[in-house]
């Protein structure tokens, strides 16, 4: 039996280093308001998948060393955009605002979205660009 490949950094953390590294990586990218109030509406229900996505989409994807957050964060807006995750979309914005995409970066990540995803998908990006980059 071939030998598995050794593991990238990470390696050995246990499930609760994982989440908190993931509820960091979380607070930072989508801001603490954000993070409290997904925790105060946890529910039964919810439990397990808030903390599927602390430990898996925050405390393993988004804090691998391979890509800035910034890269990320049009990696991300570009799938949801391809994959009409609108309910998502606002929240990622944001997001990148904070991870340091510019409006104008934003822009030019929804306009490359309209070749590849197509322009129904880019006009409802717009749409939700304008209402986030409106907040502030």
């Amino acid at each position: 039996m071939a030998e598995s490949p050794p593991r990238p950094d990470g390696d050995g953390l246990s499930d609760g280093e994982r989440y908190a590294q993931g509820m960091r990586t979380r607070r930072e990218v989508l801001s603490d308001a954000h993070v409290d109030r997904a925790i105060a509406n946890t529910t039964s229900i919810t439990a397990d998948f808030q903390d599927l996505i602390t430990r898996f989409a925050w405390g393993d994807i988004w804090s691998r060393p391979g890509l800035d957050r910034r890269s990320r964060s049009v990696a991300v807006l570009t799938s949801l955009i391809a994959h009409g995750h609108h309910e998502e979309l606002a929240m990622h914005v944001r997001a990148a605002l904070r991870n340091g995409l510019t409006v104008d970066e934003i822009r030019e990540v929804i306009l490359q979205s309209a070749i590849y995803s197509g322009v129904p998908a880019a006009n409802s990006a717009f749409r939700i660009a304008n209402e986030v980059l409106s907040e502030s």
